[in-house]
């Protein structure tokens, strides 16, 4: 399974350092990823970014994603944070 995922920043300043938030459903676990690290790999995820992927200006947008196993479960996750805060899904 491959999933890909938007952060948005809608805000009129630069998100620094920032960390995302999601729950990933039973039987998932993440094997590897891009423009973040993951952990831990199941359950309850933290994503970070790295490198030259750790801001997100007004108005921009970073795109990462992973790859990762699954036994029966493909659903995506319930929620998101962005640095403690809800975001909406689109």
């Amino acid at each position: 399974m491959t999933s890909s995922i938007t952060i948005t920043n809608t805000g009129a300043t630069t998100i620094a350092s920032w960390e995302l938030k999601f729950p990933l459903p039973a039987g998932q676990r993440i094997t590897t990823g891009w423009n973040a690290v993951y952990s831990p790999i199941s359950g309850d995820v933290t994503a970070r970014g790295y490198d030259d992927h750790v801001t997100i200006g007004p108005g921009a947008t970073m795109a990462i994603g992973f790859v990762a196993t699954h036994t029966g479960d493909t659903g995506a996750p319930s929620w998101f944070t962005l640095n403690g805060t809800p975001c909406s899904l689109g």
